[in-house]
């Protein structure tokens, strides 16, 4: 076991701080003062992990206007200076700015939600004092479109939202990327905060939990830490699957976590998967994760996502886009919403600037590199319904927990296409053949893989649907 004494942990700091310090060196002969000063000067040096040089910048636009045109800059710098980084990463954690004694450059102030009224001073109280990431005016849920898909998660955060007391503890969002979990969070911290003002109300993502952690660690402050994070009336935590295999992160959010339930504040996790099918994350966790009530938000559906274009569609009056365009959008991109939503982005915008008028022709030319994109992409739904058509039997029927062979095999079939021609893991195709158990899919494709070498039936049979499928 390798111990490392204070006085040891204190040189490694030290040496990361000078190492910081000749990148600055580097980069202040390179950029006049204005530059220097603006950009690199307000950074802090969170850590050095695994190769990658964490930075962290005073406000989001600050590290968006980093990674966009100085990155590839302060990477070759670190790698001149230690050939053993080969990667950044920026960070928001507002805390640095005055640590960094630098005035970063100026940043508008959070905007408030569409048609909110200015906030009273007890929520000014709180944002002087806040230390989780900025809310997006534009998540609220007037703008949240509701479907069959995720009607339950969007109505246990409107729960959550509106009552003071707390009915279920935690509540737990999942699903897939871009499928509205960040949304409903931030759509629940706007309208708690219009709802009850006095509230102190956080969001962050795992990844800025465990970088202020490790930061209260280096700088010999976790008390600090423990006590604004338990003071908190409501707590929202994004992609908790960041933490997976941080032990000392995921001891400390447990205590929180714990903390906050035992004095009846409200908590809120979102994830990609459910608390049982989350590896990595201690069992104590998963378990008392499961203590209130796990929502899950589905694929999106045709009808949904043609709401919400029509929903985005209304918001630019200045561009007319037809229900025929809007149809075939919402037929063609089917991976999720903030794709779809792209896709109608460059339409208005190649429309505003070039002054063309939306046409199915435009469209197909415009986007020509997504739709093929997206032909390309087998959905679970699609490979559900070719296997139940080509075995003879009903789709219900391959989604039930039925063990005929008749069903079974289908099923298993099923499975190891959906493991083989999608990025889907395997808890997520477990959810969608019924709820079933990620052990239950890998014992499919492992069963699949076997029979394929001593059945040329089966053979034939799993040929011919991946014919099907591809074209």
């Amino acid at each position: 076991m390798n111990i490392v004494t204070a006085a040891q942990q204190e040189g490694i700091e030290t040496g990361m701080e000078a190492q910081w310090s000749r990148v600055l060196a580097r980069l202040r002969t390179e950029f006049d003062d204005g530059v220097f000063n603006s950009w690199f000067k307000p950074l802090a040096l969170v850590n050095i992990e695994d190769g990658c040089a964490v930075m962290a910048a005073p406000t989001r636009f600050m590290r968006n206007w980093l990674n966009a045109n100085y990155a590839d800059r302060i990477g070759q710098a670190w790698a001149a200076e230690n050939p053993a980084i080969s990667d950044i990463n920026f960070i928001v954690l507002s805390g640095f700015a005055a640590a960094a004694g630098a005035s970063p450059p100026s940043e508008k102030s959070p905007a408030r939600a569409p048609g909110r009224k200015p906030e009273p001073a007890a929520v000014a109280r709180h944002r002087d004092t806040e230390f989780g990431a900025p809310l997006d005016p534009r998540f609220t849920f007037d703008s949240f479109v509701v479907g069959r898909s995720n009607e339950l998660a969007y109505a246990a955060a409107r729960r959550v939202a509106e009552n003071k007391e707390v009915h279920f503890n935690p509540l737990f969002l999942h699903g897939g990327v871009g499928l509205g979990k960040t949304h409903l969070m931030h759509a629940i911290a706007w309208s708690n905060r219009e709802h009850f003002p006095a509230r102190k109300v956080v969001y962050l993502s795992a990844e800025q939990f465990m970088y202020q952690f490790v930061s209260s660690i280096r700088y010999k402050d976790t008390m600090s830490f423990k006590q604004k994070f338990r003071s908190v009336d409501l707590l929202m935590i994004d992609d908790l699957q960041f933490i997976a295999n941080k032990q000392s992160t995921q001891e400390e959010f447990f205590h929180t976590f714990n903390a906050l339930i035992d004095h009846r504040r409200q908590v809120v996790i979102s994830a990609d998967r459910s608390p049982t099918d989350m590896d990595g994350i201690e069992e104590r966790i998963r378990s008392r994760l499961g203590w209130g009530l796990v929502a899950d938000i589905h694929p999106t559906e045709y009808e949904l996502r043609l709401g919400i274009l029509q929903q985005k569609a209304n918001k630019e009056p200045e561009v007319d886009i037809s229900l025929s365009v809007l149809e075939f959008l919402a037929r063609k991109i089917t991976s999720n919403v903030r794709e779809l939503e792209g896709a109608l982005n460059r339409m208005i915008a190649h429309a505003t600037l070039i002054g063309r008028e939306v046409t199915l022709e435009m469209t197909r030319e415009v986007l020509q590199d997504l739709l093929r994109a997206n032909v390309r992409r087998i959905s679970i739904d699609e490979i559900q319904r070719r296997v139940a058509d080509y075995f003879n039997i009903r789709l219900s029927e391959l989604l039930s927990s039925r063990r005929a062979r008749q069903v079974a095999r289908p099923r298993q079939v099923a499975m190891y296409l959906a493991k083989k021609l999608t990025p889907k893991s395997l808890p997520d195709i477990g959810r969608q053949f019924g709820g079933r158990d990620h052990t239950t899919v890998m014992h499919a494709v492992k069963r699949i893989d076997e029979l394929r070498l001593a059945d040329n039936v089966l053979e034939e049979d799993i040929q011919h649907l991946e014919r099907i499928l591809a074209s």
